[in-house]
């Protein structure tokens, strides 16, 4: 009985031991993971660009909800981290999207431009919202088109050029 108590812990003492895997050093694996995240996100200006900010708690379906919260700003505790909102609320709007292409009629002028992060907010968050309404879209793969009810037609606008600044 001792020989066999003493072969079985040999045997596992090896195994333990002497498993073969050796031990490496750190390993590079590049870049953290960037782009567009697919789910609820409101998207909100910080001092180094945009950032994601998931809705946890809501269900919202419709476009043009989401650019009312987007205008209603980060709470409280998102504003202690640092986070704004640079969209106004339009006075009128509507929000429409089909497949990859959402597009925001405004009644009145826009009120920023193209480049700057108050279009990166509007347009990323939108683009996530379509891609949660229809399932086969990817939130990368959404343009988003701002027609003003004065003055020029902004877009298609994709969020990844937002992003990458």
């Amino acid at each position: 009985m001792r020989r066999r108590q003493g072969v079985v812990l040999t045997v596992l003492g090896a195994a333990l031991v002497g498993c073969g895997v050796q031990p490496t050093g750190v390993i590079d694996a590049g870049e953290p993971a960037s782009g567009l995240t697919r789910g609820m996100r409101l998207y909100f200006a910080s001092d180094t660009g945009l950032r994601a900010v998931p809705l946890l708690d809501r269900d919202i379906r419709e476009l043009g909800a989401a650019l009312k919260l987007l205008a209603q700003g980060p709470t409280a505790a998102e504003r202690r981290e640092g986070l704004t909102t640079l969209v106004h609320a339009p006075g009128g709007y509507s929000v429409t999207g089909d497949g990859t292409r959402v597009t925001v009629e405004l009644d009145g002028p826009y009120w920023s431009e193209a480049g700057d992060r108050a279009t990166g907010q509007l347009v990323c968050t939108l683009a996530g919202f379509q891609s949660v309404r229809e399932a086969d879209v990817r939130a990368d793969d959404v343009e988003v088109t701002i027609r003003p009810g004065e003055g020029p037609v902004l877009g298609p606008l994709g969020c990844a050029e937002f992003l990458d600044r």
